[in-house]
């Protein structure tokens, strides 16, 4: 039986190194669009931690940015959307800076990542993300959509921009009332009065933008907190749902510019 189970694994450690090799699984740039779980890493599976779930990234193929999370931090770089198929060559790639308890995952998504020369498809919504010798060094599956735009209706507190708390005491607490059918906001930026409408795309479920936002124009003692408001608002490129239920809006280059609560 030992024998048996022997060639078995051989066998199969065998498919996996020359799965990268297949001209025939190469896949378009384009089929790489969207968010990925990270399911394994060097053959071995990854294990979901009970509050982020699995790691991801997230291939934009119009604009060459990479996001994602590699276990505890927030990562991003961008690769090179005119490479040629099954070309893949990460650049940049860089994280935030959070102390989890455990960072063995983050740590072996990292680097393996760092190995990244190519990928090719590794079965149904599933690809291989291969070394230079062609060997995978991860496997992702595509990420089911889960969160909707509907989510954003009501209003929502302004809790943190750019990682700075908003005091709670404040005469006017700043929030943001999404109407998701109008495709409008309204609001208060400690301040002033804000309104406008936001903008999002049929390729990605989780994109928002904010053209065109306005304000009063009353003055108040104190306006650097609804300066840093407003100016993260504009840079808003995405949203996602946290896993406390809070919505973090990010910035193209996948940081966090501004904490909502409802």
């Amino acid at each position: 039986m030992k024998k048996v189970f022997v060639s078995i694994y051989m066998a199969s450690a065998m498919l996996a190194l020359v799965s990268c090799r297949s001209t025939e699984k190469v896949l378009p740039v384009s089929s790489m669009n969207g968010e990925w779980n990270i399911t394994e890493i060097n053959g071995s599976a990854v294990v979901a931690d009970e509050d982020r779930g699995l790691p991801f990234i997230a291939f934009d193929t119009e604009t060459g940015r990479i996001s994602g999370n590699s276990g505890c931090n927030r990562m991003m770089g961008s690769f090179d959307v005119n490479a040629k198929p099954g070309s893949l060559d990460l650049k940049g790639i860089a994280s935030t800076r959070m102390m989890c308890p455990d960072m063995t995952t983050e740590k072996n998504v990292l680097n393996a990542l760092g190995q990244v020369k190519t990928y090719q498809k590794a079965g149904k919504n599933k690809m291989y993300l291969c070394n230079e010798s062609k060997r995978p060094v991860m496997m992702l599956e595509k990420k089911k959509t889960d969160v909707r735009l509907s989510i954003l209706d009501g209003e929502w507190s302004i809790r943190e921009v750019n990682g700075e708390s908003v005091p709670s005491d404040m005469e006017k607490q700043p929030f943001m009332a999404f109407d998701v059918k109008k495709k409008t906001i309204h609001g208060n930026a400690g301040c002033n009065v804000m309104d406008g409408g936001f903008e999002t795309s049929a390729e990605n479920a989780k994109s928002i933008s904010f053209p065109g936002v306005a304000t009063t124009m009353m003055a108040c003692p104190d306006m650097e907190l609804e300066g840093k408001i407003l100016k993260a608002i504009n840079e808003v490129k995405s949203f996602d749902v946290l896993a406390d239920g809070k919505i973090g809006l990010y910035d193209e280059d996948a940081k966090m510019v501004l904490l909502l609560e409802k």
